[in-house]
């Protein structure tokens, strides 16, 4: 851990504290997504931490980023992050640039495997949570929609 990054709870004006995890994960949600309270949270916190705000518009860029298609933006958010002295976002940008013909894939191309990563992940927690129980048939029975049948006629 850096002398730049908090390594306490940050204390905001309602006297609660503010744990890593909680910032952490405040750092990386976009404000629409934000609840009334952890909005709260972020305002209290950035005056408090000037990393924590440092890292949340960092990682608010990187989201847009991720939304647009410019290499180049991609480029200049790697710079900015090289300078801007936070380890743990140094250390991610670092991890990006190890596969960085992926990544700038990722920002340009319009296609995505998410809806197939989310079916192979439906499949693999039913096939988790039956371990030992049954069958292909049952696996078949639970991964298949059952057949629309009108329960309320005779």
């Amino acid at each position: 851990m850096s002398p730049n990054e908090v390594t306490t709870p940050a204390i905001f004006t309602s006297g609660q504290t503010t744990s890593q995890l909680v910032a952490a994960a405040l750092c990386i949600k976009p404000r629409p997504l934000l609840t009334a309270r952890q909005a709260e949270e972020v305002e209290a916190l950035k005056p408090d931490s000037p990393d924590f705000a440092a890292m949340r518009s960092l990682a608010m860029k990187f989201r847009g980023i991720l939304r647009g298609s410019s290499i180049e933006k991609l480029d200049r958010w790697t710079d900015s992050v090289k300078q801007s002295g936070i380890y743990s976002m140094k250390r991610f940008a670092k991890q990006i640039c190890r596969d960085i013909d992926a990544v700038r894939v990722a920002v340009t191309e319009t296609w995505s495997n998410g809806q197939t990563e989310g079916q192979v992940n439906r499949l693999k927690t039913l096939k988790r949570s039956m371990y030992g129980r049954a069958g292909v048939d049952l696996l078949r029975a639970r991964m298949l929609p059952l057949p629309m049948i009108d329960l309320h006629q005779e």
